[in-house]
């Protein structure tokens, strides 16, 4: 090959500046974030999101062994974020006594998590075709998990309050359920879907229930 066709060739490649180890991983798993939830876990690869960094495949090689260790760890930041905003959802000492007020102020603290950080819930609520095994597994354990939590709660604030005759374990999985597509439509049309109007519909559909 000439020598100026080669120099050529180098010089459109990206340039990389060198950065410490953490911001490098930060940007990259930044890069991947962005192209699944616009693309799709389909569109995964090490040369897209290297492109997508702008940096060459080597730099993506300089961080992580491969792409299962890139999507990994991901996954790992990515929960860990999610499971911080839902720690933070759930009150450390909820007023037991008034279920239909938990939940109403719980789904308020959800929707406002959601609208807050909108990248870390479009893959888990609007994921794409494509979503690995490993991601669907860990997604299923934390809503079950959730469900759990809310279960208990209301089991215990029906009981306190004397009524009425609910299943808690069903109406936990029915309010996780209304949560997650309340979730898909805030991301899907935020502008329309206001947290008023979403908790208002969740208290009257609580107070049908009585």
């Amino acid at each position: 090959m000439p020598a100026k066709e080669s120099a050529q060739k180098a010089a459109r490649r990206p340039y990389a500046a060198r950065v410490p180890a953490d911001v490098r991983r930060a940007q990259l798993h930044d890069a991947a974030l962005r192209i699944i939830v616009r693309d799709g876990y389909d569109a995964i690869s090490i040369e897209t999101i290297a492109q997508e960094a702008g940096v060459t495949r080597p730099v993506v090689y300089g961080v992580f062994a491969d792409l299962r260790d890139l999507l990994t760890t991901l996954l790992d930041r990515q929960q860990a974020r999610a499971l911080q905003q839902l720690a933070e959802v759930l009150p450390p000492s909820p007023d037991l006594s008034d279920p239909d007020r938990l939940v109403a102020e719980t789904a308020r603290r959800m929707i406002d998590a959601v609208r807050g950080d909108p990248m870390t819930w479009q893959p888990i609520l609007l994921a794409r075709t494509g979503m690995p095994e490993q991601v669907r597994a860990r997604i299923d354990t934390d809503r079950a998990n959730l469900t759990t939590q809310i279960a208990g709660l209301l089991e215990l604030g029906l009981a306190i309050r004397g009524g009425p005759v609910l299943d808690p374990e069903v109406l936990a999985h029915a309010i996780v359920a209304v949560l997650e597509h309340f979730g898909r439509l805030l991301l899907a049309e935020p502008d329309l879907f206001d947290t008023d109007r979403l908790v208002a519909t969740i208290t009257g559909l609580l107070g049908a229930l009585k």
